[in-house]
């Protein structure tokens, strides 16, 4: 049994990462009806940003015993360097979610779905390939910039500081991100751009401003996860949005794309079973990666507009 909730509490951490990603990809599709590809990538570079604000701040890379590591500034660093890290990642991630919006989607946005969506892929290779050809792809060490304390529970079942944290900051985004929606201006202009964006526009609200800023709000909750992430995983490359980014697109097609309580569940389902599946997966458990492509199958089968979502009737 202590197995069992060590693996549950190791799946919920995993979880609120891709709950966190999720939710960039339903509040777009809620709006535009659009699967943003790119928003992995965004991720990605958001936790490339936070390296980079990290070293600049003179963060050192490693852990207890490995050269480079400092005690000293890891102790000073949990409400300082973190803080600093996370939101310049977030702004930096949310001006990068803005510009791809304004030069890559809105040109095409009167255009077929399928234009928009090709135009998603081919922004999503764009980043991929700068970075691979700006920083190379090999893997980079992250500064560890919370303290790998771990406190026990009960029985061996323990919780580290990271994952503390971690689940304390997405609690917060999601519930920051739910007053944004529903009590404040923007939120509202928000969901009746999302119920009907030509009315929105009859009844004077300035559409592009709102889709500019639904991806800048996003954009900024993937790069807390990309941070978030590296203070467990502690290396990143150019390439982890691609893993990262499909299996959250699978948290949000579980939830009900489009819903945001519904993409929360998603991720934290998502992570509790490929957790369960590594731990308990025997030889199957170099199949954990395999198993979000199998339940967003499942879900396609038996209930497509996902756990939450509601089956809506389009003309054609």
């Amino acid at each position: 049994m202590d197995i069992f909730l060590q693996q549950i509490i190791n799946g919920l951490n995993i979880g609120a990462i891709y709950a966190l990603i999720a939710l960039g990809y339903t509040m777009v599709y809620g709006i535009l009806r659009l699967i943003n590809f790119a928003h992995g990538d965004v991720y990605m570079v958001g936790a490339f940003i936070g390296l980079g604000l990290a070293k600049l701040l003179g963060y050192s890379t490693g852990a207890p015993g490995v050269p480079g590591y400092n005690a000293e500034t890891l102790g000073a660093s949990l409400w300082g360097g973190l803080a600093v890290v996370l939101i310049g990642a977030m702004v930096g991630a949310a001006l990068l979610g803005m510009a791809i919006e304004r030069f890559a989607y809105r040109p095409v946005r009167k255009y077929a779905r399928m234009t928009t969506l090709i135009t998603a892929i081919g922004v999503s290779l764009l980043i991929e390939n700068l970075l691979v050809a700006r920083l190379g792809s090999a893997e980079q060490t992250f500064p560890t910039l919370i303290a790998p304390d771990a406190f026990p529970l009960f029985g061996t079942v323990r919780i580290s500081m990271p994952q503390i944290i971690i689940f304390a900051v997405s609690i917060a985004l999601m519930l920051l991100l739910q007053w944004i929606i529903y009590r404040t201006k923007i939120g509202t202009a928000m969901r009746a751009v999302s119920f009907n964006l030509n009315s929105a526009k009859l009844m004077g609200i300035n559409t592009d401003v709102v889709i500019s800023f639904t991806f800048a709000l996003g954009s900024a909750l993937a790069a807390a996860a990309g941070v978030l992430t590296a203070q467990f995983t502690s290396g990143i490359n150019p390439l982890i949005g691609i893993m990262f980014g499909l299996k959250a697109f699978v948290a949000a097609v579980l939830g009900g794309i489009g819903n945001i309580p519904g993409a929360v569940l998603g991720g934290l389902m998502i992570g509790v079973a490929e957790t369960m599946v590594n731990a308990y997966g025997g030889t199957w458990s170099s199949y954990r990666d395999a198993v979000a492509f199998a339940i967003l199958i499942l879900v396609l089968l038996l209930r497509p507009s996902g756990l939450l979502g509601t089956t809506v009737q389009e003309k054609v």
